[in-house]
């Protein structure tokens, strides 16, 4: 409204990007509601069924095959009682949050015809990969917990049913509903088969676009996006920097496929390569050769898969025996692709390489030292420091009077995360695994006045020890059974707890009545050493390998 209001004969660029639906799958009470025991059928039924509907809505092409299940995935008759009870509830969660983020977009579309501006507003839609797969065999009350390699049984979870979709949840749904919601495909997010990386496009502009409601099938890649856009506006776009080189920007345009007349057209996209974690494919007129990788192995092992996506569209027919000299072709058109835009040294760590990915970007300083001065907004996991799966120190210097009691830092939600506060005139620290609490009161109060409070916090292995002085002596310490490598996908809070409440012993937010003059946090460099030895040890791998 601003952009109108202000400058009309501009046009305007909106970015709306929704947590949808990403995990954690939550809604409203009444978007859950609506779809209770509507996914009472399993996941093979609704699979086949969703795949008839594509093919009648000329989204699917005729003849495609339906891809067999994932391993892993079993038949949901064959679940027992308490797996398909978690499973579909979780679906219903996933569901209900799409259908509020849909009744968003509708509101975004709403707008835009109140104000005049609906027919030539260029929208949109879609999303950044396929379906997920971190929910595991059995879906997940809290992700954090796939990704602390923690595999909750369903006759576990099944307690907390009820919680799934509120906010007392982390739900990610199993890989059967995850396959399901990759109908027709393969595999998943994470994976460079067409269940990790096709997804659907709409684009909507009733101005420039006269085949409403047309499908298009010609291939193309998030990169195109940028191109099309500057097309339609007449822009040429600016050069981007390659190492030394400028070069153009990567991407084809779309605008071609905005006639009516171009509904069968050849894809003007020819080539594009995929990485993901080691995982890795190249797209070229119509072939596609990929491979899926195992964390560890040597990337000469992988082996790779051939397939004519042009007419094998949910790749189920594997041609790399057939045609061992396309596929050669393809593998070598890779690695310069890779080369060519900067993929190399392959590096196939997970959770290790996502966290290093912010880490070793501003604004996070080299020194792993972090200091605020409250009033602080909340800050974004990554530009915060990331207290996750390692050590650190905590330090706060603060003045209270008596009675004065609150946070002093929180990160994470109710559902997992860390807090240090001031209770009752002690400073109390509550390490929030997975609503298993580790609570350390210190020995002594926290005095009236100015001082200094501290928490020091180690890491040995998947266990640990926090300690908590008070103006430089001990107050009490106590060992912490798992240390979470991965905790919250909530960043943190500086004199307050912005979200739902870590700590059980606190309503949010908790605000320090006192003042605090600065938290300082600092980082233990271990680890980040140990990244960029293991970053070294691959790039040298990579070259021996050239």
């Amino acid at each position: 409204h601003d952009s109108v209001s202000i400058r009309p004969d501009r046009p305007f660029f909106c970015y709306l990007a929704f947590g949808a639906t990403h995990a954690p799958h939550q809604a409203p009470a009444d978007y859950l509601a609506k779809y209770r025991g509507r996914f009472d059928e399993g996941w093979d039924t609704a699979r086949e069924r969703w795949f008839a509907r594509q093919i009648e809505l000329g989204l699917t092409p005729p003849g495609t095959q339906l891809a067999p299940r994932n391993p892993g995935v079993d038949a949901w008759d064959a679940l027992p009682n308490n797996q398909r009870l978690l499973a579909a509830r979780m679906q219903e969660a996933f569901a209900a949050f799409l259908d509020h983020t849909d009744a968003q977009i509708g509101r975004l579309v709403d707008d835009l015809r109140t104000i005049g501006r609906l027919d030539n507003t260029i929208l949109m839609v879609l999303t950044d990969n396929g379906a997920s797969q971190e929910g595991g065999p059995f879906g997940v009350m809290h992700e954090m917990k796939f990704f602390n390699g923690i595999l909750e049984q369903p006759d576990e979870a099944i307690a907390r049913i009820d919680d799934i979709g509120g906010p007392h949840s982390h739900t990610n749904y199993p890989w059967g509903w995850a396959q399901a919601g990759n109908t027709p495909f393969k595999w998943y997010k994470q994976n460079t088969h067409e269940g990790g990386v096709h997804v659907p496009l709409v684009v909507h502009w009733p101005a420039g676009i006269a085949d409403r409601g047309g499908v298009r099938h010609q291939f193309h890649h998030a990169t195109d996006i940028a191109p099309t856009l500057y097309d339609v506006l007449s822009i040429t776009p600016p050069s981007v920097h390659r190492g030394f080189e400028q070069m153009p920007i990567a991407g084809t345009s779309m605008t071609y496929t905005f006639a009516a007349s171009a509904a069968e057209s050849a894809s003007r996209k020819q080539v594009q390569y995929f990485e993901m974690f080691g995982h890795r494919a190249i797209y070229a007129d119509g072939w596609k050769a990929v491979t899926r990788h195992t964390p560890g192995t040597s990337f000469d092992d992988d082996t790779w898969e051939l397939y004519h996506v042009a007419e094998d569209f949910s790749e189920c027919v594997d041609l790399a025996t057939a045609e061992p000299d396309r596929l050669a072709t393809l593998v070598e058109l890779w690695w310069q692709q890779a080369d060519e835009h900067g993929v190399l040294p392959l590096d196939d760590r997970g959770v290790e390489l996502f966290g290093a990915t912010f880490r070793d970007r501003t604004p996070n300083p080299a020194s792993r030292h972090y200091t605020y001065f409250p009033p602080v907004s909340p800050i974004t996991p990554q530009a915060g420091a990331a207290l996750a799966g390692r050590s650190f120190e905590m330090t706060a210097a603060i003045d209270r009077a008596a009675g004065d009691d609150g946070v002093l830092y929180a990160t994470g939600t109710e559902n997992s995360g860390l807090s240090l506060f001031v209770l009752d005139g002690h400073l109390v620290f509550d390490y929030n695994a997975f609503d298993a609490h580790t609570i350390l009161t210190s020995t002594t109060p926290v005095p009236v006045g100015a001082s200094t409070v501290a928490l020091q916090f180690r890491r040995d292995g998947r266990t640990g020890e926090a300690s908590l002085t008070i103006d430089g002596q001990p107050a009490g310490s106590v060992p912490i059974p798992m240390v979470m490598r991965m905790m919250s996908s909530v960043g943190s809070s500086v004199g307050y707890d912005s979200g739902s409440a870590v700590s059980q012993m606190y309503t949010s937010p908790f605000t320090f009545a006192g003042r605090i003059h600065r938290v300082d946090v600092q980082l233990a460099p271990e680890r980040a050493k140990q990244q960029a030895a293991n970053v070294a040890a691959a790039h040298a791998a990579e070259m021996g390998r050239q």
